[in-house]
């Protein structure tokens, strides 16, 4: 956070959860100099800063580390250095602004030994300054603000990145992987780059692969991991080290961490698997293990809360667009068709909303967020039948996880990851679509084809941008626990990769925001009824006037 000041300068600290972030920024002859207070962990200490020979002072406050202090300033064209004296003069730190607690393996084992990073020795490249990160290197999570609001509120996450520092000698680590939960494009390529990256940055030789998910710690035996092995992984869909639902038992788990003496955990799964993975980190805690736990977050519905998005979900909605094409010609090639494509979204729409976006050829598209009806005014069937008459054929998109409402069950059954299992609502709508048109349209033509590509987009391997994402996901988790970083999950906020709390990410849904632009923008694109009762929908105008007027 830097904050700018002329002609004197200016401190800017926040702090949460024994964790700070300090910088300074000043103007000198015209020119402004940043300087970055790289560790914020003595109280109250006074920083001259020295820059051309001119002094300038500044107060810090307010930390719960006491490691040391060690400023450190850089400039690209002129040595700018930062030194400490003993005054106190603590400042208040402004409560809308947070730091999202990172937690260190130092936290629970004491007397840890530090090593330089082993990429500051690289045979192939040389890290410029600028290379490195440190504690005050932040992501802010909200960058859209209203400027008339004076104070708005501000988490900040750290961000993901080498450090110069590391806790693990190289042939210290004996390092884990496993992949949990349903396919997701992207996992293979997930695996290969924390191999890759291990082995090749920082010199990692003892890499295991847990077969089976979560079960595979205690009943498989682990699979020996190297770049020969993994090089083409990331062309194949699925994943190489096999998956699994449930299987998890913590102690047995547990057990085969200490047996096996395993000191690094990369987990990749879903919100499930990470509130596992949640759990793993917890026990090692409690038990002082100098042990990483990191969470990487994948699911394909890109239901995972606080991240940008999941890996593999845009090659999902890629993979969708043939389907959709699929039904689209279905439809237009026969009087009065209606294609209907159901794709995966069990809680969130996304899937949907995003094919429905990049198609071009949906008329309407039916996600979990938004509730709809079948019958009367503003009804789907009323919908339905408009769009035949203009245009001679409807192609619907339905997430899995819409209409359960209106599907009859007898009985609530869960699978083994504890999921209720959804009634097939693209099955119901067709037989519903087919029921109406008979009813309703005695002796007219009427076609309606069911697609279900479900298990088709998400066995693919990662198209190009996908690759990319896992590529800079699995690299980020490695530095990472390098560093001695634990119970985070890495991943992109904002587009910049950063470190978040695994217990945060795992309690958080990002569902669709269905006040947001973009779910208006599949409204107004494609004409699609909004599913208001005819009542409701004029309240809601007759409001939206008003508060128009009172603004104006």
């Amino acid at each position: 956070m830097f904050v700018t000041a002329s002609p004197t300068m200016h401190v800017a600290a926040g702090n949460l959860c024994c964790s700070s972030i300090a910088a300074v920024s000043f103007c000198s002859n015209s020119r402004q100099k940043k300087v970055e207070l790289n560790k914020l962990w003595l109280d109250g200490k006074r920083v001259v800063l020295r820059c051309h020979g001119e002094e300038k002072n500044g107060f810090i406050g307010n930390s719960d580390f006491q490691y040391g202090l060690k400023y450190r300033a850089e400039q690209a064209n002129n040595g700018t250095t930062a030194t400490s004296h003993g005054n106190s003069v603590p400042i208040s730190v402004p409560s809308e602004q947070t730091i999202c607690r990172l937690f260190h393996v130092q936290d629970h084992v004491q007397d840890l030994r530090t090593y330089v990073s082993p990429l500051v020795h690289s045979r192939f490249f040389h890290p410029n300054v600028n290379f490195w990160l440190t504690e005050t290197d932040m992501v802010a999570q909200n960058i859209v603000v209203d400027i008339n609001d004076p104070s708005p509120s501000q988490t900040y996450f750290h961000r993901a990145g080498p450090r110069y520092q590391v806790i693990f000698a190289p042939g210290e680590v004996r390092a884990a992987i496993v992949t949990c939960g349903g396919l997701c494009p992207g996992m293979n390529t997930v695996i290969r780059e924390i191999v890759y990256g291990l082995w090749h940055q920082y010199d990692v030789k003892d890499i295991k692969g847990i077969k089976s998910g979560y079960r595979g710690f205690y009943t498989e035996k682990p699979m020996p991991l190297c770049p020969e092995l993994v090089d083409n992984w990331h062309k194949q869909g699925g994943t190489c080290l096999g998956t699994s639902r449930g299987g998890f038992d913590l102690d047995k788990i547990m057990d085969a961490i200490e047996k096996q003496r395993l000191n690094q955990i990369y987990i990749i799964g879903g919100d499930g698997t990470i509130r596992g993975a949640v759990k793993v980190f917890e026990e090692v805690r409690r038990r002082g293990m100098k042990v990483i736990v990191v969470g990487i977050p994948k699911t394909v519905d890109n239901d995972v809360g606080i991240i940008d998005r999941s890996f593999g979900f845009q090659t999902a909605v890629d993979a969708a667009q043939a389907a959709i094409g699929a039904a689209h010609t279905e439809a237009e090639s026969t009087p009065n068709g209606v294609g209907v494509v159901k794709l995966m979204g069990r809680y969130a729409g996304h899937i949907a909303v995003h094919a429905t976006l990049s198609s071009r050829n949906v008329d309407c598209c039916l996600i979990p967020e938004v509730p709809f009806f079948m019958d009367g005014p503003g009804g789907l069937l009323e919908f339905v039948n408009q769009r035949l008459k203009e245009h001679g054929h409807c192609v619907i998109v339905v997430a899995e996880g819409a209409g359960q409402d209106l599907i009859e069950r007898t009985e609530l059954v869960k699978d083994a990851s504890g999921n209720l299992l959804l009634g097939d609502i693209g099955v119901w709508l067709t037989n519903k679509l087919k029921q109406w048109w008979k009813d309703t349209h005695e002796g007219e033509v009427f076609s309606c084809k069911y697609i279900d590509p479900t298990y088709m987009i998400r066995a693919v391997p990662s198209n190009a941008t996908d690759t990319s994402y896992c590529t800079l996901l699995a690299h980020s988790a490695i530095h990472g626990a390098m560093a001695g970083y634990t119970g985070f999950v890495a991943g992109p906020v904002n587009a910049n990769f950063c470190y978040i709390p695994m217990e945060l990410v795992a309690n958080t849904k990002h569902v669709v925001d269905v006040n947001s632009h973009t779910w208006a923008w599949v409204q107004s694109v494609h004409n699609q009824p909004d599913f208001i009762k005819d009542d409701v929908h004029k309240h809601a105008i007759t409001k939206g006037q008003k508060s128009y007027e009172a603004v104006s």
